[in-house]
């Protein structure tokens, strides 16, 4: 048994696939023409890192519901981790990129962290060594 997809959702595709792709280096597996439930026209879009086999739905919010939990879907809580191998280098790439990273890095038992912003403003925790 494996997690194969978590869904992240986003206001527009483009602008997140850039984000995911271009700046965090995230590999483009899927963009192809669905469906949603109620039969209107999207995009079907993962992206996952490098090497993992876990990847992100970046699913256009639906609906009003759905466009209010743009950037808040975990609460304001860190929801998703993104480790690295090292981690002086992907957070001095990431800043020049213009990620947002909300606290400086740190170092902890497990590792160096420093969270940061993704393009919908959802929390995440860079982690590496």
């Amino acid at each position: 048994m494996q997690l194969g997809l978590v869904s992240l959702i986003v206001k527009e595709y483009d602008p997140a696939i850039d984000f995911f792709v271009r700046i965090l280096g995230f590999d483009l597996v899927e963009d192809v023409p669905s469906l949603t439930n109620r039969g209107q026209p999207k995009r079907w879009v993962v992206v996952r890192p490098p090497g993992a086999e876990t990847g992100l739905l970046l699913a256009r919010a639906d609906g009003e519901e759905q466009a209010r939990h743009v950037g808040n879907q975990f609460a304001g809580r860190v929801g998703l981790f993104l480790k690295v191998d090292d981690f002086g280098a992907a957070y001095e790439r990431m800043t020049e990129a213009g990620v947002t990273f909300v606290t400086p890095p740190r170092t902890e038992s497990y590792g160096r962290v420093a969270v940061f912003l993704d393009i919908a403003g959802n929390k995440w925790d860079l982690l590496g060594a």
